[in-house]
C-alpha cells in the first residue's frame, strides 16, 4: 500500500480494456477474451494502487483539493494512466473492502499537557476505585461534573408535527431564541446518580452552587473523601480553586483532568444523552420549559441508570499516547 508520489505510477502502453499491457503480461491468468457486455477486470497490482492513491493527501498529488471524493479519485486514477477506463462502483468496492473513506475527516489535539499520562493515569485509576495505589473504602465516592453551556430555547415559527404514516416528525426551520441556559451536573460515577441545575451563566458562585447541592446530602456529606474529577475551566481550575473547595468541604479533592481531555471525563457521556434524548430536535417554547425538560430528565434517566461501563485502562492510555507520539514526529509532507 505504500507508495512514492508520482515515481509508483507505471508509464505503459494502455490495453484495451483499460489495464496497462505491462501488468497484464505479468498476469496472464487475467487475460481473456471479453464477451460484449463483459466488465473490464484488472489486476490485482492496480487495485493496490488505486488504494495508495485514495490514502495520500490531496497536496502531496499536487490537486488543489482538501479531501479526494469517489469521483476526484476516478479522475486522477485515469489521469495518471493507471486505467484508461473504471467506473465510480468499481473503485467504491476496492476502497470499501477496507473500509477506506479519503472523502471524510476527523479533527483531532495532540495532547499538550506535560502531565498528560499521570493525570490521566489517576482518573482511571479513580473509575477503577483506586487511588495511589489503594483501593477506595465503602464510603469513598466519585463525582464527575462539568458545565453545557449556552443551550438554547429554540421557539419554532410554527408548531412541531407529530410522526404519521410514512412521514417524520417535522420541525420548523426558522424559530425565535428565548435565551439560554447553562446546565451544570454531577454525575456518582459508581452510584449512577446525577445532580443538576440551570444557571443564567457559569462561574465560580454556580460551580459552587452544584457542589453545594451534592455535598450537602447523604452520603457525601459524611463521607471519608469526595473525589470530584472536572476539567481546566476557569472556575475551577488551578490550585486555587482546590483550596477554595477543600475549605468549604473538607472531604472534597479536586481532581483535574489534563488539559483538553473531557472524553476522560464521564459526565460527558450523560451530556451526550441529553443532547440526543432532551436537546435533538431543540423545540422550547421558554427557558422555563427547557429548565424543567431537564430536570424531569434527570429523574427519569435515574429510574434505570447504571455506572457506565468504562474500559479504558491504563494500558490502553499507554498504548494510545505512544500511537500519538510516532505520528507527532512523524516526517512532513
Amino acid at each position: 500500500m505504500r507508495s512514492s508520489l508520482p515515481a509508483w505510477i507505471l508509464r505503459a502502453r494502455l490495453s484495451a480494456n483499460g489495464a496497462s499491457d505491462l501488468l497484464w503480461r505479468g498476469f496472464p491468468a487475467s487475460r481473456h477474451n471479453l464477451g460484449a457486455g463483459d466488465p473490464p477486470t484488472f489486476p490485482p497490482s492496480v487495485v493496490v494502487q488505486v488504494k495508495a492513491l485514495a490514502c495520500e493527501l490531496p497536496h502531496r498529488l499536487q490537486l488543489p483539493l482538501s479531501r479526494l471524493s469517489l469521483s476526484e479519485i476516478r479522475r486522477e486514477v485515469i489521469t495518471q494512466g493507471l486505467v484508461a477506463e473504471i467506473s465510480g462502483a468499481t473503485l467504491w468496492r476496492w476502497l470499501s473492502a477496507d473500509a477506506l473513506r479519503p472523502w471524510r475527516h476527523r479533527s483531532w489535539i495532540f495532547p499538550r499537557d506535560p502531565d498528560f499520562a499521570t493525570k490521566a493515569g489517576r482518573i482511571l485509576d479513580l473509575y477503577d476505585r483506586l487511588w495511589q495505589g489503594r483501593p477506595l473504602h465503602a464510603r469513598e465516592f466519585v463525582i464527575s461534573a462539568d458545565e453545557k453551556s449556552s443551550i438554547q430555547a429554540r421557539r419554532r415559527k410554527q408548531p412541531t408535527l407529530a410522526p404519521a404514516p410514512g412521514r417524520s416528525t417535522r420541525v420548523e426551520h426558522e424559530y425565535f431564541r428565548e435565551g439560554a441556559w447553562t446546565y451544570l451536573a454531577a454525575w456518582d460515577v459508581h452510584r449512577a446518580k446525577v445532580f443538576g441545575r440551570c444557571e443564567i451563566k457559569s462561574g465560580i458562585a454556580p460551580v459552587d452552587r452544584l457542589i453545594h447541592e451534592v455535598m450537602s446530602q447523604e452520603p457525601y456529606k459524611s463521607a471519608r473523601r469526595v473525589f470530584w474529577i472536572m476539567d481546566n475551566c476557569s472556575a475551577h481550575r488551578g490550585q486555587r480553586a482546590v483550596d477554595r473547595l477543600r475549605s468549604q468541604w473538607p472531604n472534597l479533592l479536586l481532581v483535574h483532568t489534563p488539559v483538553h481531555a473531557s472524553w476522560l471525563n464521564q459526565i460527558e457521556i450523560y451530556f451526550s444523552i441529553v443532547q440526543r434524548k432532551v436537546l435533538t430536535p431543540n423545540d422550547f417554547h421558554s427557558l422555563s420549559e427547557l429548565e424543567q425538560r431537564l430536570l424531569a430528565f434527570q429523574r427519569r434517566y435515574e429510574e434505570t441508570a447504571s455506572p457506565f461501563q468504562w474500559t479504558f485502562t491504563r494500558k490502553d492510555l499507554a498504548t494510545l499516547l505512544a500511537k500519538i507520539e510516532n505520528k507527532r514526529f512523524a516526517p512532513a509532507a
